[in-house]
């Protein structure tokens, strides 16, 4: 199991959700959150080029830096779900990216939510992270 920074993006590069799935053995490290924020938030227009060239809505890796992978899945509201790990899971990360976007559309669909909002929901949190322990590890 890895380590995987999750992040959606939505539209005019507002990021509206990030969570962190740590493996057990890197918790006692460094804290290099603000690095992966970085390191996804610079492949956003690898994202952006990467989308003209597909037809599909996940676009695997998009980008590397040293040993991190970054994959992608832009919606059709083009919302950019990025997630940035360091060991290869592509079907993982496909289900987990695509049930994801099942509970993006769901919180889009409240008519309290505004669509550039940052998503502060625990429910939301909470499954999100329950996605990622079925996928992810």
């Amino acid at each position: 199991t890895g380590s995987y920074t999750f992040v959606i993006v939505a539209q005019g590069d507002t990021p509206v959700y990030g969570a962190e799935f740590l493996a057990a053995a890197k918790k006692d490290g460094q804290d290099t959150s603000h690095l992966n924020q970085l390191i996804i938030h610079a492949a956003l227009d690898m994202v952006d080029d990467a989308v003209w060239t597909s037809n599909n809505m996940y676009l695997k890796t998009v980008d590397k830096f040293n040993e991190l992978l970054i994959s992608a899945y832009v919606t059709p509201g083009h919302a950019r779900m990025m997630v940035l790990h360091d060991v290869r899971n592509e079907d993982g990360i496909r289900s987990f990216l695509h049930d994801v976007h099942e509970l993006y559309v769901k919180v889009l669909l409240n008519p309290f939510h505004s669509a550039g909002a940052p998503i502060r929901s625990d429910t939301f949190d909470a499954r999100v992270r329950a996605l990622a322990k079925k996928y992810l590890t």
